[in-house]
């Protein structure tokens, strides 16, 4: 398998800022078009989101994943209006972290006035690391999965780095999948916390093909089990996009929640990275 590493110096990237790059070549590299999971700009978006979601906008980023915030799933604005703002930037909103709780029912609705296709939960609805709980949750994602079915929404879930741990000899996850069904529930991988759990996320996409229509494309620091910029950290990101049709991607969103300077930059140099492949 060829590494990171051994692509970037092979191809000759090893320079920093050897291509200068027009901003409308950020957005599409081997025809894959890059979105950005808005908690990477949380703070910005909070404080001003109109305008941050123009910075994104002029970076060429086309496509949006929001999150829930102090504010809501729009950041202060409404559903409408913040489909208006990435309609109007060119940009379209694919997807959103919610929660599976009590408010349910208006967190589908808001999506149907958003646009949005994908509702994603961010964090399991109930603790326990154990296969029982892990099967009750299953359940309850598809029962989420039928209802947002219903109208026409896809519900799906984000994974950190405790779901892969294991009770009995099975890895949770694992038992998440196996009992979730396919057509309901539409998992977002993030690559990031998968390498941090010492798991391969090639070996995800052999075992469950075509399950992953969301990636979060994330490079992480594996001392601090941190984020980092692209070709920094642990993820061999050449190899996931080598393997991107057996995942069954088909947005794939990129995080960062620590930065060497500011969001923004880490974005610019990502989405160089990217373009340099």
């Amino acid at each position: 398998m060829t590494t990171r590493r051994t692509f970037i110096k092979n191809a000759g990237l090893a320079t920093a800022g050897a291509l200068v790059l027009p901003s409308c070549g950020f957005a599409s590299v081997n025809q894959q078009k890059y979105g950005v999971q808005l908690y990477t700009f949380r703070d910005a978006m909070a404080a001003d989101a109109l305008g941050t979601l123009k910075q994104i906008a002029d970076i060429g980023i086309k496509e949006i994943e929001s999150a829930r915030s102090a504010k809501g799933h729009y950041y202060g604005l409404s559903p409408a209006d913040m489909k208006k703002a990435c309609e109007d930037l060119g940009m379209s909103l694919k997807s959103g972290h919610v929660a599976l709780d009590d408010n349910f029912q208006k967190t589908m609705e808001e999506a149907l006035a958003a646009g949005q296709p994908y509702l994603i939960c961010s964090s399991l609805p109930s603790k326990g690391q154990t296969i029982d709980n892990y099967k009750r949750v299953a359940e309850a994602f598809n029962k989420a999965g039928e209802d947002c079915k219903k109208l026409g929404l896809k519900f799906g879930y984000h994974n950190h780095e405790y779901e892969f741990e294991s009770e009995n000899g099975e890895v949770l996850y694992d038992v998440l999948m196996d009992n979730t069904d396919p057509d309901l529930v539409h998992m977002e991988l993030d690559l990031g916390w998968v390498i941090v759990a010492k798991k391969d996320p090639l070996n995800y996409f052999k075992k469950y093909p075509g399950r992953f229509p969301l990636w979060h494309l994330k490079d992480m620091n594996m001392a601090e089990k941190e984020s980092t910029e692209f070709g920094k950290g642990g993820l061999d990101i050449v190899s996931m996009l080598q393997n991107k049709k057996a995942s069954g991607v088909k947005h794939i969103f990129i995080e960062q929640e620590e930065y060497a300077s500011t969001p923004l930059e880490s974005m610019k140099e990502n989405m160089t990275y990217l373009a340099n492949l």
